[in-house]
């Protein structure tokens, strides 16, 4: 078993499942004896099974093969998967029109397996591929209208058969394009994770469900109301079982077309027996690092590599030649901002924060609107274009209150409005009762043109319970970006790491925005820096430093591959590292420092202008150009 895996109660595998119709057969005998004593059964939909992978929640999961090729470095069990050799049925995309004539896709968000293989097949079929849409699968069937289709999977796509004049199923498509048959998921872990013995156990629960295929339809008929006898087609026909040659070969087949068009990390195909013999050595640090230079996408596994492994010097050197590829014109941004605490009251009471106070704290503050008109003035006197407004919860300021600011701000000073982390967002709706789209669409109206990435901390729960056990989950926080990005508001992301968190955290943060870059395409700018800790804080530093600073930095900017832009923290390391940043792959410089009251609160207090930050970027060898939210140059470089 390997090192750092922590099982359940009485030694229990932990054992994670889609819960899709089509898993039954495959995790049917793992609810009755033998097997129920041994294992410990839970089933979520395909993206929270393969974050419990990740995140060490779980030891085995029937997952989709793409996020195991995210995550890399898993092992599979022999002869079980779920799969097909022909129509499948249930991964389709459905339309009004012909799926050729489609200009967007709502997308189940469900899986990324079948975005990425609609993604592939769409290419090859049009040369191109639609604009795609994220959201639950009632959305998407909800979603489709004229030149909209949507990409349904799963049970809900066998709720669907007929409605729709035009479907193209996946599974078919894989067929005519490959030859080959598709794996969708299969029983996935880490190396050493999983005994022989509980191989054989995973093997016989599928003898036994395929035994009652006819029983497990017809129970799923029953609470559906679908047909008893197209179910029971749909078991025997349309899923394949089976990983065998031919299906390993489609497997191979897809994630080497996924990793040419950039959609996915080169993956292997490792069986969990092949731990027990020779196996080919992992590539050369060398390798890994030259495949980083030149914008191959790199594993989860692969990210926790160069973390641990790679010299400070080889990481800068492939950090720094992925931004020379993505920003050939050697120019460094900065903009003339403000960041604008508007109030300090929160009640999350988040450890790390300094800044904080309770309702009714003689030391408590909500800025009035002639504070707040002096800072706005200051701005537009020094040139400035916007301003970075975020507080904390109060639980007396109600939307109206922001949306009178929001507007008296733009008429007032007609600056852009980068205001109010999700967390913010999820808390002024959770006070109106209304949704996240609702409290966006009607800040936007009031003047909100971008969302900061404040709040995320590390996007991994068992990191957030410890440190902020109040704040908004992973999946939140992101569902509020994925909503502002889908109505064209364009946000940054963020990530403090140094508490309790670990490299496989910090790696699984930053697999988790690009997973949503892809899907969105809204993040504009990446920012990490560490836990300032000094005083005022109620925990203890965990990782951090100068030289964590400039690894990790340089690990998010070969990871990211999808985020143009990533921004050097001089606040908290001070502006000679910050210098350091851009050659560890840091093309943006930040906001100048009028003020700002969360960092310093900890006891870091370095501010520069604007004049001193462009000589800074000079000195480091750049030449310096004033940016917007979105990175247009507002000046000539020079």
């Amino acid at each position: 078993m390997s090192a750092g895996i922590d099982r359940a109660a009485g030694g229990r595998l932990r054992v994670a499942a889609v819960g899709y119709l089509n898993a039954r057969p495959l995790i049917e005998g793992l609810d009755r004896e033998p097997a129920v004593g041994r294992v410990v059964l839970e089933c979520a939909t395909p993206s929270e099974v393969a974050r419990r992978v990740s995140e060490e929640e779980a030891d085995v999961a029937l997952m989709p093969v793409a996020a195991a090729a995210s995550i890399g470095d898993l092992r599979l069990v022999r002869g079980c998967a779920i799969g097909a050799c022909g129509s499948v049925r249930s991964v389709v995309i459905a339309g009004e029109r012909p799926i050729e004539e489609l200009d967007e896709i709502a997308v189940d968000l469900s899986s990324r397996t079948s975005v990425v293989l609609a993604r592939l097949l769409l290419r090859a079929r049009r040369g191109r591929e639609p604009r795609l849409i994220g959201c639950s699968p009632r959305e998407a069937i909800a979603a489709v209208s004229g030149a909209r289709g949507a990409l349904v999977i799963g049970d809900p796509a066998l709720d669907i058969e007929g409605r729709f004049p035009h479907v193209l199923d996946l599974g078919r498509a894989w067929l005519e394009h490959s030859g080959l048959p598709f794996v969708f998921a299969a029983w996935w872990g880490r190396p050493g994770a999983v005994s022989a013995d509980e191989e054989r156990m995973l093997v016989a629960a599928k003898a036994e469900g395929l035994a009652r295929r006819d029983a497990i339809a017809d129970d799923y008929a029953a609470r559906s109301g679908l047909p008893a006898p197209s179910l029971r087609a749909y078991l025997r026909d349309a899923i394949r079982y089976e990983l065998g040659d031919d299906e390993r070969r489609g497997l191979e087949r897809f994630y080497d077309e996924a990793a040419r068009a950039g959609l996915l990390p080169p993956a292997r195909v490792r069986f969990m027996d092949e731990d027990h013999t020779k196996l080919a050595s992992p590539p050369a640090l060398d390798t890994l690092l030259a495949r980083a230079a030149e914008g191959a996408r790199l594993s989860a596994a692969e990210g926790e590599r160069l973390l641990a492994d790679a010299s400070l010097f080889d990481l800068g050197l492939a950090a720094d030649a992925v931004r020379q590829r993505k920003h050939p014109a050697n120019v460094v941004t900065y903009i003339v901002d403000r960041n604008v605490n508007y109030t300090n009251v929160c009640t999350t009471s988040c450890r790390f924060c300094a800044f904080y106070r309770p309702l009714g704290h003689p030391e408590s503050y909500v800025l009035s609107r002639e504070v707040l008109g002096k800072k706005l003035q200051e701005v537009v006197d020094a040139g400035g274009v916007q301003i970075l407004l975020q507080g904390g919860l109060h639980p007396e300021l109600r939307i109206e209150w922001y949306e009178d600011l929001f507007r008296w701000m733009k008429k007032e000073y007609r600056l852009g409005l980068h205001a109010l982390s999700p967390e913010e967002i999820l808390h002024i709706g959770r006070l109106e009762s209304l949704s996240v789209r609702g409290v966006l669409e009607r800040l936007h109206a009031a003047g909100l043109d971008s969302v900061p990435g404040g709040g995320a901390e590390i996007l991994v729960d068992r990191v957030r319970r410890k440190i902020a056990k109040a704040k908004c989950t992973s999946e939140e926080w992101l569902g509020v970006m994925r909503v502002a990005h889908q109505m064209g508001l364009r946000s940054s992301a963020t990530m403090m790491y140094g508490t309790v968190d670990n490299a496989r955290d910090r790696v699984a943060h930053l697999l988790k925005i690009r997973d949503l870059q892809d899907e969105t395409g809204g993040f504009t700018a990446f920012f990490c820096w560490d836990f300032q800790h000094e005083r005022g804080t109620h925990i203890e530093a965990g990782d951090h430093g100068t030289l964590l600073y400039l690894r990790q930095q340089a690990v998010a900017r070969i990871l990211l591959d999808n985020v143009d832009h990533v921004g050097a923290s001089w606040v908290t390391q001070g502006p000679e590292v910050g210098q350091v940043a851009l050659r560890f792959g840091a093309d943006d410089f930040g906001s100048v420092m009028f003020e700002e009251s969360v960092v310093s609160s900890a006891g870091t207090t370095f501010c520069m202008n604007a004049e001193a930050m462009e000589h800074r970027i000079r000195a480091a060898g750049f030449k310096a150009a004033r940016r917007n939210v979105r990175y247009d140059w507002l000046t000539t470089p020079s």
